[in-house]
C-alpha cells in the first residue's frame, strides 16, 4: 500500500518557551529534552517543537498547523515572519531507502522515522535562517569595505562597530546552541537502519556543508571586524595624541601670556 506523509517546518520565533507549552498540553509527550518536545497528535500525525523557534509537522491540514500555531503564541520568544520548508515521505512496500530532490522514500513508517526526518528537516530551516542572517552581516561588511576603499576612511563608529561584532558574536552560539549535524539524536544510537535514515538525510539537506559554508562566511566577518577594530583604535589613538598636544599647547600659553604682558 502506498501512501505519502507531508512534513512541514516553520520557523516562527527565535525562541519556543518549552516549558511553558509542555504545561500547556495536556497531551503526554512522545519524547523530550532541554531543546525538544515531539508529540503525536493524531493516529497518523505528529508535532515536533524545538527550543530555536522551530515547529514542524507531520500530517496535518494547512488549517491545522495554523491553529496549532496560534494556540502557542504565548510562547514565543521574539515572534517573526514565518520560513517555511515542506518536505514528503513517500511509502512504497518493499521499496529501497532512496532521496529525491522533495520526498524521502521508505518501505515502511513508524513514529521513529517521521521523528528523525522531522528533526532534520527543522535544523535545515534553522540553517536557512542562519545563512539569511551571515549574507546579510557579510553586506554590511562589503559596505563598509567599500566605503574604506573610496573614501579612505570607515564609515562606522565605535559604538555602532561594537554592536556589529556582538551580532556576529550572537549568530556564532546561537549556532552552536542550536545545530545539532555533529551529534546524531539519540534514537539512532543502536538502530543501524535510523542511523543510515539520519545520515541520508544530513547529506540530503546538505547540513554539514551548509553549516561549514556558514561558519565559512562567519570567519570572513570576523577577519574584517578585526581590521575594521585596528582602524579604530588608531583613530582614537590620534584623536587622543591630539587633545594632548593641544593640552600642552594651553599650559604653554598660561605661562608665557603673564609673561610677555
Amino acid at each position: 500500500m502506498e501512501k505519502t506523509v507531508k512534513l512541514s517546518a516553520i520557523r516562527v520565533a527565535s525562541q519556543l518557551d518549552l516549558k511553558g507549552i509542555k504545561a500547556f498540553f495536556d497531551s503526554k509527550t512522545v519524547a523530550d529534552s532541554s531543546y525538544e518536545l515531539f508529540y503525536q497528535a493524531g493516529l497518523d500525525s505528529y508535532q515536533y517543537y524545538f527550543n530555536y523557534g522551530v515547529v514542524v509537522f507531520s500530517g496535518h491540514t494547512e488549517e491545522e498547523i495554523k491553529f496549532a500555531v496560534e494556540k502557542i503564541q504565548n510562547y514565543l520568544k521574539n515572534p517573526e515572519p514565518w520560513l517555511r520548508d515542506d518536505h514528503d515521505i513517500r511509502v512504497q512496500s518493499g521499496a529501497a531507502l532512496q532521496f529525491e530532490f522533495d520526498q524521502l522514500i521508505v518501505d515502511h513508517v513508524d513514529d521513529k522515522i517521521i521523528r528523525i526526518a522531522m528533526f532534520n528537516l527543522a535544523q535545515s530551516i534553522a540553517l536557512d535562517h542562519y545563512h539569511a542572517i551571515s549574507e546579510n552581516l557579510l553586506m554590511e561588511v562589503r559596505s563598509f569595505t567599500n566605503g574604506l576603499e573610496t573614501n579612505g576612511k570607515l564609515s562606522i563608529n565605535r559604538k555602532n562597530m561594537l554592536k556589529f561584532i556582538g551580532k556576529a558574536l550572537n549568530t556564532q552560539n546561537d549556532i552552536a546552541d542550536n545545530i545539532y549535524i555533529f551529534d546524531a539524536p539519540e534514537q539512532v544510537w543502536e538502530n543501524e537502519n535510523l542511523d543510515s535514515l539520519n545520515k541520508g538525510l544530513m547529506k540530503h539537506f546538505d547540513l554539514r556543508v551548509r553549516v561549514s559554508e556558514i561558519e565559512y562566511t562567519l570567519r570572513i566577518i570576523d577577519d574584517n571586524l578585526k581590521v575594521f577594530l585596528q582602524i579604530s583604535n588608531q583613530r582614537e589613538s590620534n584623536v587622543l595624541e591630539w587633545i594632548i598636544i593641544i593640552l600642552i599647547l594651553v599650559e604653554l600659553l598660561n605661562i608665557l601670556i603673564p609673561k610677555l604682558f
